[in-house]
């Protein structure tokens, strides 16, 4: 679960001036670790200078496409995205995670349904997979799309939703919504923000005409976005988020109080590809992931941020706080998911098993 791979790079793609998709070569004998799911994403590393440097992006393809593909959008100051968009050629190998993320909903031929997609930049990167397996995999089912940008020459994937638009003309809905450039519809000027979206489901697309809403964007985006969707009458269990790494908001761990009296330690033990390793640290002082790293164990992880999912696993004894959390459902939590580099032990012993998918 937790390994990594070297997956050599296939072709490499400018798609804007700021961002290229590489598309991996997957061997015969990793095609089912490589098997994925629409909106699902990889966790790639590989080492900057001295620097083990790993991050996650969303994969792009469509699951029929059989082409393990993804984006890479140069971030100011980004490590790794500027490294890559400067570096990588075809030839080139990586370490690659196999597909995780649960941003999608299961599909089905006989299903005829609308969904609805809004996405800022980069957000696109899953979106373009869902759409393509959804209209592929649903013959009776439509998607709109709502894509925010600057301008059309930062639209990521132009010619390949173009050609979407062409192959599933009467099922296919692109609005594009620029934040710099004049539009003749002054619907479509500015950015999607939660008035925006409001407007958009009274004038263009009524909310009870949708039955799955997608979003990936910017943290302020994401939220607004929800909040207008809900307002307007959609179920939040049928609203799909997806924040992209380059939002990863900021956080700072505030440890409790604990009482003079009670143990100050907790024993933690790993379950992890089939292994328990056990190791002892403070509470509430650091994260899961910290102090296992700390420890030696090759825990996974890629944003550190509560965003990416790729250290999700699940609590089967103690109890943990969770300071942030951007990647998991409801539902998830419910069942005793978490994400170890957001989780800080407050019980005097924990144990979390990264092996547990459901």
């Amino acid at each position: 679960m937790s390994k990594f791979y070297p997956l050599t790079v296939a072709h490499v793609r400018n798609e804007t001036r700021d961002t290229i998709s590489l598309t991996f070569d997957v061997p015969a004998d990793l095609q089912d670790q490589f098997r994925y799911q629409q909106g699902q994403h990889l966790t790639l590393r590989t080492a900057i200078g001295d620097e083990d440097v790993r991050r996650s992006y969303s994969i792009c393809s469509a699951v029929q496409d059989a082409k393990l593909r993804v984006a890479i959008k140069r971030t100011p100051g980004g490590l790794f995205s500027c490294w890559a968009n400067e570096n990588l050629k075809p030839g080139h190998t990586l370490e690659v995670m196999p597909p995780m993320g649960h941003f999608n909903v299961p599909l089905d031929a006989a299903q005829a349904k609308h969904y609805a997609a809004f996405a800022a930049g980069s957000g696109i990167t899953p979106i373009l997979s869902i759409i393509k397996t959804t209209l592929l995999t649903e013959p009776n089912s439509r998607f709109t799309l709502f894509y925010g940008n600057r301008a059309t020459s930062t639209v990521i994937f132009k010619e390949e939703l173009t050609d979407l638009k062409d192959i599933f003309l009467e099922r296919l809905n692109i609005v594009y919504v620029m934040s710099r450039e004049q539009q003749d519809i002054e619907l479509f000027n500015g950015r999607i923000t939660h008035d925006k979206v409001a407007q958009l489901l009274k004038l263009w697309v009524p909310a009870q005409d949708i039955d799955v809403a997608f979003i990936c964007g910017p943290e302020e985006m994401m939220h607004g976005v929800s909040a207008a969707l809900q307002e307007a009458g959609i179920p939040k269990q049928n609203i799909k988020i997806e924040l992209f790494a380059a939002s990863i908001p900021k956080h700072q761990h505030k440890p409790r109080v604990l009482d003079a009296e009670a143990k100050h330690e907790t024993e933690v033990t790993v379950i992890m590809d089939g292994n328990a390793t056990s190791f002892t640290m403070e509470k509430d002082k650091e994260s899961l992931l910290d102090a296992g790293l700390r420890a030696g164990l090759d825990m996974r992880y890629s944003c550190k941020g509560g965003v990416c999912s790729t250290c999700r696993c699940k609590v089967v004894e103690g109890t943990v706080d969770m300071d942030v959390n951007y990647a998991l459902e409801d539902y998830e939590v419910a069942r005793g998911f978490v994400l170890s580099c957001q989780s800080f032990p407050i019980t005097d012993k924990v144990v979390v098993d990264f092996d547990q998918a459901e």
